[in-house]
Formats: C-alpha cells, sequence, structure tokens
C-alpha cells in the first residue's frame, strides 16, 4: 500500500469557527465548500486541490509547534499583502536547498506558515 496521492485535507481545532472561516476566506482567499450536518459547528474550506476542515472545540489551545504549510509563489508579496490586511508574519527565512519560509498564526492560534520552495 502507498499512501503517495496526495493530502486530501487537514482538519483544525477552532474556538470560533466563524472568526477563523472569516479568516480563512476573506484573508487567505480560501474557498468555502458545503459540509453536513455533523451535529457540531465546522467549516470546509478548498485551498486548490486539498481541504481543510475547522472544527469547534470549546477548550481549543493551540499545540505548540505543530503546523501546516501553505505553498506560495511570492513569499514578500504574500507577506506584504497580509501585512497590509492587518496580519502579523514572521520575518522570512531561508533553508538551504529547501526554500524560503515565513509564519503566521489564525484567529485559533493555529500555527500556518507559508512556503516558497527553493526553485
Amino acid at each position: 500500500m502507498k499512501l503517495n496521492a496526495g493530502v486530501h485535507h487537514v482538519s483544525l481545532n477552532v474556538d470560533d469557527v466563524d472568526a477563523c472561516t472569516r479568516f480563512y476566506v476573506d484573508v487567505l482567499g480560501l474557498e468555502e465548500l458545503p459540509r453536513p450536518d455533523f451535529g457540531i459547528p465546522g467549516a470546509w474550506l478548498s485551498a486548490g486541490p486539498q481541504q481543510i476542515h475547522l472544527i469547534h472545540t470549546d477548550d481549543h489551545s493551540a499545540p505548540a509547534g505543530q503546523h501546516f504549510a501553505f505553498r506560495v509563489e511570492d513569499l514578500d508579496a504574500t507577506r506584504e499583502a497580509l501585512q497590509t490586511a492587518g496580519v502579523t508574519v514572521s520575518d522570512a527565512f531561508e533553508i538551504a536547498q529547501v526554500g524560503r519560509q515565513a509564519f503566521l498564526h489564525d484567529p485559533a492560534g493555529n500555527l500556518i506558515e507559508l512556503n516558497e520552495p527553493t526553485r
């Protein structure tokens, strides 16, 4: 068995589904998708062929260091656009032969990496 067809989705616990949905849709540009009623608040978002599923958790505390990454074409332009929108983004740094990275948090405190791979 090989699980090499790609990641379908990542789920994130959040304490405010509405605020996080608005952040991912209005600030990061993801598309909200229809979501079945599972009996708990949540949202499904499209990030290209992958998805992010937000799941409401009352006692959410973002795990230290746990993160996921968005691939970006131009890290500097992405950082500038986010900062203009009022989002705090770390300074960019480079990892040799890997690429450039910067980090930010969603409204629930989940850590997000912006990754511009080495070409």
